[in-house]
């Protein structure tokens, strides 16, 4: 293991923006103290994540805040964009700050390439922060990830959905999702 890399903090984070270091255009998120370019987003990504946002507004109402592709502070040196985060509600809705780990009842990633990275890099940063509950909706197996039990090393528990089975968000158990309605429609629901 290297010891000698210089971990990036939000602080920092958000000084590179400042100064132009960064600019705003380009698709970056800080994870575990390093700077991690995001994958561009394709319209069957960008329908999903629309799709779940719709779903989890309607299902869970004003008992929760839906964010979609917006940051959360895991510590002080990670501040990931997950695609959902179903937070609790906020008067303010997040103005003074990004929402932290308390405030997260459940991330869900959308992966058509980066299955990989949400499986693994963002699991064990969401499980070490502590995040209870953390889907990955793999749009192109048609499966749903489900990362529960979270520890130093990510998630105890990783179960693999299929588009026939269902589940409940842990912070609300009376709310069940299938998760084909997560999912583009297949042909033949379409004509049914």
């Amino acid at each position: 293991m290297l010891t000698d890399i210089r971990l990036i903090t939000v602080k920092e984070f958000h000084q590179m923006f400042d100064a132009g270091i960064l600019s705003d255009s380009e698709r970056v998120e800080l994870i575990a103290g390093q700077i991690i370019k995001m994958a561009a987003k394709g319209a069957p990504h960008c329908a999903t994540v629309t799709r779940l946002w719709k779903l989890l507004e309607a299902r869970l109402g004003d008992r929760v805040l839906v964010r979609s592709q917006e940051p959360v502070q895991l510590s002080d040196y990670s501040e990931p964009e997950p695609d959902i985060a179903v937070l609790r509600p906020e008067p303010l809705y997040y103005e003074d700050r990004h929402p932290i780990p308390s405030d997260i009842y459940l991330l869900i990633e959308v992966a058509d390439t980066t299955l990989n990275k949400d499986c693994q890099v963002k699991a064990i940063s969401y499980g070490q922060a502590g995040i209870s509950d953390y889907w990955v909706l793999d749009i192109n197996s048609r499966q749903l990830h489900v990362f529960r039990d979270p520890d130093l090393d990510g998630y105890r528990t990783h179960e693999v959905l299929s588009d026939r089975d269902a589940l409940a968000p842990i912070a609300f158990p009376d709310v069940n999702l299938n998760v084909r309605e997560m999912l583009r429609p297949q042909t033949n629901d379409l004509n049914s």
